[in-house]
């Protein structure tokens, strides 16, 4: 699989011949200002959770690619007022068949609402099933038990975590996170777009290492084989 960053928590994956996009936030955010957000590709557009800094450029590129847009059922109830109506919505549970394969939504400690406040139904993480290989999307969220379950579910080969602390998990949870989802593979999303979150990538990159995994920071608009 190919997989593309685009800054903060936005990434795409290629999945066989259909591209899965995630929670497409780049022209608010000024590291990415070099990214053409209307070039951008998507069969699918999967949403974590509704904040600004995950939808602020979903209804463009949907409405640029008629891609299918899943997320939480209120995710989609607002799309649709938006007039955006090639939805899927869902929540926790699953697992859902999609062409690609299967993905079952999963429990992700935060908050959810739309940038007018109103609400934005359960945040979620992404458990990916695939015959070209398997991987977890976190979301926006916390450490939680919960993340032992996956394993359960499904043996990864990658793993996207948030690693900026503040407002999801610090870099040290990040590596106790990948010790409950038993994947030493990771992508690190979420840090140093806002000085609430920014870190020390050297350092995070060495304390993934003394703990015996891998931790991936691909540069914005850095497309990487995984």
């Amino acid at each position: 699989m190919k997989l593309t960053f685009y800054g903060h928590a936005c990434f795409s994956v290629e999945i066989g011949d259909k591209t899965v996009l995630f929670d497409p936030f780049i022209s608010g955010n000024s590291k990415a200002a070099h990214i053409d957000v209307d070039s951008i590709k998507a069969d699918y557009i999967f949403v974590s959770h509704a904040h600004g800094d995950h939808i602020g450029d979903l209804v463009r590129i949907a409405a640029n690619t008629d891609a299918v847009c899943v997320g939480a059922a209120e995710v989609a109830g607002w799309l649709g007022k938006q007039g955006i109506k090639n939805v899927h919505g869902m929540n926790h549970g699953g697992p859902i068949s999609f062409p690609f394969g299967q993905v079952r939504g999963v429990s992700a400690l935060h908050s959810s609402s739309f940038p007018d406040g109103s609400y934005g139904g359960n945040p979620l993480g992404f458990v990916f099933t695939t015959p070209s290989g398997n991987f977890y999307f976190a979301g926006d969220t916390g450490l939680t038990l919960d993340m032992q379950l996956i394993a359960i579910w499904a043996k990864l080969d990658f793993s996207v975590l948030p690693i900026g602390g503040n407002f999801t998990m610090d870099v040290d949870d990040a590596i106790r996170a990948a010790d409950f989802v038993k994947c030493n593979k990771v992508v690190g999303i979420h840090y140093d777009t806002f000085p609430p979150i920014a870190i020390d990538t050297e350092k995070a990159k060495a304390s993934f290492a003394a703990a015996e995994k891998i931790l991936i920071l691909p540069g914005i608009g850095e497309t990487i084989d995984i």
